[in-house]
């Protein structure tokens, strides 16, 4: 570990104990909002005193170890207990690493997932439906619920749009990187010479968050238009214009939803991914000025960066961030066995975060 990380990680620690001191005064027990708010921050710091003890306790088994070598009877057995003693602060000095990242509050909460067909005609739809499986797989996979709020099938297949909410504690931790143009390579079923055509779709990851009920839209900015769903629900949506259309006129944003049977239920869904959609935008700005040598700009908002390949001919899926990330799993990750794609990203994130805690 960097001295600049110690030095930030004896910053935690003194913190703590001036929590501690603290939430032992009377006037601020006695202050509900404030105990309550110095009471989460010493929780969340619990983790960083509790692996720093961990630390303190491995230093001395270590120096208990190194003394016991002087010993000739006892020097075999001082070298195995050196050994482990080292590799645990090994263990540690990565953890207690991995805690000085800052949390993002967003990361245990839901997201909106948006994928849409781009260059590559039907070819494009079939792939944005292969996508959007992909994701609903890994999604059940994790326990989590995937509800679709609008679609626009392809004539031939798969999604022109299809926008889901996906509801489950980490979705946005693990699905965040998944911003961008994807990129598919392979033969199309209606090819007779049998080429390989490249075809694209895009996905876009937007944080569900309690932030959005502090956003005020101004009614006159709205333009609100109901049509008939065409998704199920029987005879129902061929008799009502249930299904609701929302464009926000100074951003151009337009959400849809008519997965409900009444209006006022798909409008209030369709206003709260709206919300969500500005204050994605709005963060997205200040993550582009600010994270332009980053190789994970999440939340950039460069949606036409091409951030992935998939390679049927080949079996193989690269991911062009990251330098060396090629898998030669296809069609197990588009099955949703993703953990390793996820977990590599993941990875990378936290080193170029402890890089730029770091740098200071």
């Amino acid at each position: 570990m960097t001295p600049t990380l110690r030095r930030k990680l004896e910053a935690l620690a003194e913190r703590r104990e001036e929590l501690q001191r603290l939430l032992a005064d009377p006037s601020v027990v006695a202050d509900n909002t404030r105990f309550r708010e110095l009471s989460r921050e010493f929780s969340q710091l619990e983790p960083v005193a509790n692996a720093m003890a961990e630390e303190g306790r491995a230093r001395a088994d270590l120096a208990a170890a190194q003394a016991m070598r002087e010993d000739p009877e006892l020097r075999e057995l001082a070298e195995e207990e050196v050994t482990a003693a080292q590799a645990r602060l090994a263990e540690l000095d990565q953890a207690l690493s991995l805690l000085l990242i800052p949390r993002d509050r967003r990361d245990e909460g839901n997201l909106f997932l948006e994928v849409r067909a781009g260059t590559g005609g039907d070819e494009a739809a079939l792939f944005a439906g292969d996508l959007f499986r992909m994701y609903a797989r890994y999604a059940e996979r994790q326990g989590w619920k995937v509800e679709v709020e609008s679609d626009s099938p392809g004539e031939h297949g798969g999604y022109k749009e299809v926008v889901a909410r996906v509801v489950g504690r980490g979705a946005y931790s693990k699905l965040k990187f998944e911003s961008g143009t994807h990129r598919v390579q392979r033969v199309p079923a209606t090819e007779s010479q049998g080429r390989i055509h490249t075809s694209a779709a895009t996905v876009a990851i937007i944080p569900e968050t309690d932030e959005v009920e502090e956003i005020v839209i101004n009614p006159a900015d709205l333009k609100v238009d109901t049509f008939r769903s065409s998704g199920a629900g029987g005879q129902h949506v061929n008799k009502t214009d249930s299904a609701i259309r929302i464009t926000h006129l100074p951003t151009g944003t337009v959400v849809e939803c008519q997965t409900e049977r009444s209006q006022h239920a798909n409008r209030d869904k369709a206003m709260k991914r709206l919300k969500a959609q500005l204050l994605d935008a709005e963060r997205s700005r200040q993550a582009a000025a600010e994270a332009q040598t980053r190789k994970l700009q999440v939340g950039s908002g460069d949606r036409s960066q091409r951030i992935r390949t998939y390679n049927f001919p080949q079996g193989r899926i690269t991911d062009h961030r990251v330098d060396g990330l090629t898998l030669y799993d296809l069609p197990n990750i588009l099955e949703g066995g993703m953990d390793e794609l996820i977990g590599r990203l993941m990875h990378e994130h936290q080193v170029d975060e402890l890089a730029r805690l770091a740098e200071g």
